[in-house]
């Protein structure tokens, strides 16, 4: 045959191939909203499959991609292909990923980042630029004029190749790509891009087995013989549990593996979260409320969507209307996903369902470990477990179909995450629920204002519980005004007379007392007795906090420290006076008004550490503790029975907050906090000091009455039109120069206003606040502008918004500028 035309028979026949090759759709995970397609060479085709990742050539680059299903849009003239599918299990459903794509359109956040956060971090592969010196540069050094940033890196390289950021660590100064790319023109330096691997794998141990066949020949050792009973008795084994009886077991193993008795292998183990083995519990008999409460929700499990508020007292039983509900779940074959809104929490949860439900149940939350939250993932997703409990990710958990959503705690504003996906796990839970066909159950004691609405308007249906299980009422509450104590100094000035002798009266009977300040820290506000300046963050507008154990002052925003000892940076004088309170300094008072009490604090600072949250549970229940000092960490859900007494130090610390919710969050907040008391067999008691004993939120708190703090508080709403009655999205704008964001801000303004003016959809259905600076107004040393956008259409809202940010019209932000978008903001600071 000719040989051009073989050739050319050849070419048809691979442009044949290339023609019938399968295309996918793959979203990256890179800062990009749109879908990509690649096509799947002919030996990576069986493995490429919904919910895998995939390894994907984009630009210069190659990245994680997450693959999605086939392409539904014509091919492009190039198509790139696919290098590596990356799983050999899909790591989601496919039935997740409709889910994704709304929770991608809502938050108008990239999909390939939507997935990104729901999955276990670490796992993504990407590739870097490595940066290495050439022998022109080697030359260059010597013989060339260079500037001196030049020589600098010339000279770092010489030592070993870099990255860009381990060279920027190294040398203590920025690197820019233009320098770079000049000095790989001239020679000096060659630039290669390296795959860096996941940091994330799991975890298998080395099993030894018997070979079939004759297991020793001649006369085997004492320890072999061992080894030999050990394995034909008891069956496979790790190494690791060998040595536990044959110290020499390791080393024995490898010669009577060469010697052909034994085979290795590795098997992968799942990391053990858990800690502490729990004993089964058997179900409460239930109350006449919670039985009825059960008689409601328990037909609507497997009969399409379904939101219930479950509004119920503090200590009504509602956890374990949780649990006859999961199991009713899970006698349906129906898996159930449960939130909670604190890592401290889980704990107490995690406990309650694996006491009921053992092994089926795996958590999902920030506190574990990179390689335990990836083992606990696979154990979802390979259906070894029916039953996820976690903080707010958990709400990506990847099971195939749900039954039951449960939100504990519903009101609370950990549900919202702040930066990156901006999504709330309550909303998501809801949505998720009418994506599966599920019953979604949210659960409070002080149910949220949008919530609450939801429920007069139909949206929801609602179940109450109003009293609690041990029949016991509600903690008495009696407020303390501190501006009659506003001139006492020290102690007397924040833990006040009354509240000094009712804690006294507590620890006389035996009981245990919980004070709480939201407010952590010794002193918030260090000022100049000399000048009368504050003591300031210096990447921050905000003061520093004295955080006196240990010994420095911090920044709670950025994490900026300096040492106590600091003078003052406008006048130099050493005079520091510590205004301000802060649990710390709470826990000190507390210890030298009652040098006899054994007295702890729960917050941020003290619960850093793995474990150290359970440990301060089983000293509070087996009342080693006698006062306990705590932020807002304690005021959520968690039951101690032998506490009779809570304190507040200070209910208006979130009251003047300029926020529209304040006086919500102040008022859920101070409710929660004071429902610890009396949940044993003692009846409880509450002091509550406020500066503004009048205010209608802290009036409901103190008798326990949401009803009538929402009848109030959705009049100002809808006078002001705030949400529940619009919807609100928040536009941030950040950069290091005051100027240009200042400009980028304006810009965005005037281009809403714009858009408004003009003759189309958006003409009186949008309303525009700002730009302003926002009240923290610089964090981190970016200086910060927000605009405010919110209207009674969703859609319009969020048409409008697209338009803005991502259409045709939308203003370039650059490098300098980051712009945010936080779809239903919880956070206005």
């Amino acid at each position: 045959m000719n040989f051009k035309l073989k050739e050319a028979l050849i070419t048809v026949k691979e442009n044949q191939i290339e023609h019938h090759r399968e295309t996918v759709a793959v979203a990256v995970a890179l800062p990009v909203h749109d879908i990509f397609t690649y096509s799947v060479p002919p030996h990576l085709t069986p493995q490429a499959c919904p919910g895998k990742r995939v390894l994907v050539p984009f630009g210069r680059r190659t990245v994680t991609g997450y693959l999605l299903g086939p392409a539904c849009r014509a091919d492009p003239p190039e198509i790139k292909h696919i290098l590596d599918v990356l799983d050999e299990t899909p790591l989601f459903p496919a039935a997740m990923i409709p889910f994704f794509e709304w929770t991608a359109a809502y938050y108008m956040h990239p999909l390939g980042q939507v997935i990104s956060t729901a999955l276990p971090s670490g796992l993504n592969l990407h590739d870097i630029a490595v940066l290495t010196l050439c022998a022109a540069g080697v030359q260059a050094m010597t013989a060339a004029p260079l500037a001196p940033l030049e020589g600098i890196i010339l000279s770092a390289l010489e030592k070993r190749p870099a990255g860009i950021k381990q060279l920027e660590k190294e040398i203590g100064q920025h690197v820019s790509w233009a320098l770079i790319h000049q000095m790989r023109q001239r020679g000096w330096i060659h630039v290669d891009r390296q795959i860096k691997s996941r940091q994330i794998q799991p975890k298998t141990v080395r099993m030894a087995t018997v070979k079939g066949g004759t297991f020793l020949s001649g006369r085997p050792s004492v320890q072999r013989q061992a080894i030999r009973r050990v394995l034909e008795t008891e069956g496979d084994l790790s190494v690791a549990a060998l040595k536990t009886r044959i110290h020499t077991a390791p080393a024995l193993v490898r010669k009577m593996e060469k010697a052909g008795q034994v085979n290795l292998y590795e098997q992968m183990v799942h990391r053990d979260p858990f800690g502490d083995p729990i004993e089964p519990d058997t179900p409460p008999e239930l109350t006449a409320e919670q039985a009825a409460a059960l008689q409601v929700m328990d037909p609507l499990l497997g009969q399409g969507f379904k939101t219930v508020l479950l509004a119920g007292v503090t200590g009504s039983g509602k956890t374990e209307i949780y649990l006859q509900l999961t199991m009713a779940a899970l006698e349906k074959g129906l898996h159930v996903l449960v939130l909670v809104p604190e890592i401290a929490l889980i704990s107490q949860t995690e406990r309650q369902f694996r006491a009921r439900f053992g092994e089926t149940v795996a958590v999902l939350h920030s506190g574990l470990s990179q390689g335990e939250r990836y083992d606990q993932w696979l154990r979802i997703a390979n259906g070894e477990a029916a039953i996820a409990i976690g903080a707010r990710s958990c709400i990506f958990a990847p099971f195939g179909e749900v039954g039951l959503i449960i939100v504990d705690e519903e009101h609370d504003p950990s549900y919202k995450q702040e930066g990156g996906l901006s999504y709330n796990a309550r909303d998501l839970a809801v949505v998720r629920a009418r994506h599966h066909n599920a019953l979604a159950i949210l659960g409070s004691a002080t149910p949220s204002v949008q919530s609450w609405h939801n429920v007069t308007v139909g949206k929801y249906a609602t179940v109450g519980l109003t009293r609690r299980v041990n029949c016991h009422p509600l903690p008495a509450i009696q407020t303390v005004d501190l501006s009659q104590s506003r001139d006492d100094r020290g102690i007397r000035r924040y833990v006040t007379p009354q509240l000094q002798e009712a804690i006294r009266k507590t620890l006389d009977s035996g009981n245990q007392a919980l004070i709480f300040l939201n407010r952590r820290g010794f002193s918030a506000c260090p000022i100049c007795a000399h000048c009368g300046q504050p003591l300031r963050c210096k990447n921050c507008d905000i003061t520093l906090t004295l955080h006196k154990r240990a010994n420095a002052f911090r920044c709670h925003y950025c994490g900026f420290s300096k040492a106590s000892a600091a003078t003052c940076p406008s006048c130099g004088s050493d005079k520091i006076r510590l205004l301000g309170v802060g649990t710390e300094k709470v826990q000190e008072a507390m210890e030298q008004l009652f040098p006899g009490a054994r007295v702890a604090r729960m917050d941020r600072d003290t619960m850093t550490r793995k474990g150290s949250i359970i440990g301060l549970l089983k000293d509070l229940k087996h009342r080693r503790i006698d006062i306990l000092v705590g932020t807002q960490m304690v005021a959520k859900g968690h039951d101690f029975p032998g506490i009779t007494l809570v304190g507040v130090v200070c209910a208006d610390l979130t009251l003047n907050f300029p926020d529209f919710r304040a006086g919500e969050r102040t008022f859920q907040l101070l409710a929660q906090v004071a429902g610890r008391a009396g949940r044993g067999d003692q009846p409880g008691r509450v002091i509550l000091q406020t500066f503004n004993p009048g205010h209608f939120s802290i009036l409901a708190a103190k008798d326990q009455d949401f009803k009538a703090f929402f009848k109030q508080e959705i009049g100002f709403r809808k006078a002001l039109g705030y949400p529940p009655f619009t919807r609100m999205i928040a536009i941030r704008v950040s950069g290091k120069d005051p100027q240009h964001t200042a400009g980028h801000a304006k810009a965005l303004g005037a281009n809403c206003r714009e858009m408004l003016t003009a003759a189309g959809p958006f003409h009186g259905r949008i309303h525009v606040m700002g730009p302003i600076e926002a009240p923290l107004a610089r964090i981190a040393n970016r200086h910060r502008w927000q605009v405010l956008i919110n209207s009674p259409d969703t859609a319009a809202l969020h048409r409008f918004v697209h338009e803005l940010i991502l259409g045709r019209g939308a203003i370039p932000a650059g490098r300098q500028i980051k712009v945010s978008v936080d779809v239903d903001p919880f956070f206005l600071m």
